[in-house]
């Protein structure tokens, strides 16, 4: 079970989250490839491992519960595991890939953390059966990156605005977009990191 030092941390970090202080959470690893704007990035990642559940829709608490659960015991091994940056929203229920609808989501899908390194080649085993454990292949994405509440009319503004971008670059965007957060509710809205990030042929 977790310790009382993981707990204390996870207070803390909440505290540092407000003001847009991320350095204690690990994130996926990508390379910048191209920059189409100051805030719009082509970026590769690696494959990396996830921890996953279904979710009513773009803001599903019950969803993040439950994968807050298994990162904090909920799992056969009652392993505390750490939290990580972003999380990953998306409306569709494939494995591998991240898929969503043209528009922000509104209905059901799919919410995501990245596991960190430390555990990633042996994930402990969610005894939640709603959250699995799922590979998520190296990827080639577009990203645009933009402060604020991520509001439904705040990421479609953002999403035309990716979108124009790579139409002028001449580049092709594969499948829907996904939705990434990186701060907690509370953070201050102008501190905050959202990105919008779509698959693009490499």
């Amino acid at each position: 079970m977790p310790s009382l030092f993981y707990y204390m941390t996870a207070i803390a970090d909440s505290g540092l989250g407000l003001v847009g202080i991320r350095s204690p959470y690990e994130q996926p690893p990508y390379q910048v490839i191209r920059a189409l704007a100051p805030n719009i990035e082509i970026r590769t990642y690696e494959a990396r491992a996830a921890v996953q559940t279904n979710m009513r829709d773009g803001n599903d608490g019950e969803a993040f519960g439950r994968l807050f659960r298994y990162i904090t015991g909920a799992n056969h091994t009652k392993d505390a595991v750490a939290m990580t940056v972003p999380v990953e929203r998306h409306r569709s229920i494939a494995m591998t890939v991240p898929v969503e609808e043209t528009d922000p989501p509104k209905g059901g899908g799919i919410m995501r953390f990245f596991l960190p390194k430390s555990v990633a080649e042996a994930p402990p085993v969610p005894t939640d059966p709603a959250v699995q454990i799922v590979a998520v292949p190296a990827q080639t994405l577009a990203v645009i990156r933009y402060s604020g509440v991520a509001t439904d009319e705040a990421r479609a503004t953002e999403l035309d605005l990716l979108r124009r971008a790579l139409a002028r670059a001449g580049m092709t965007a594969e499948g829907e977009p996904s939705y990434y957060s990186y701060d907690p509710p509370w953070a201050l809205p102008f501190v905050r990191r959202n990105e919008i990030a779509v698959s693009v042929k490499p």
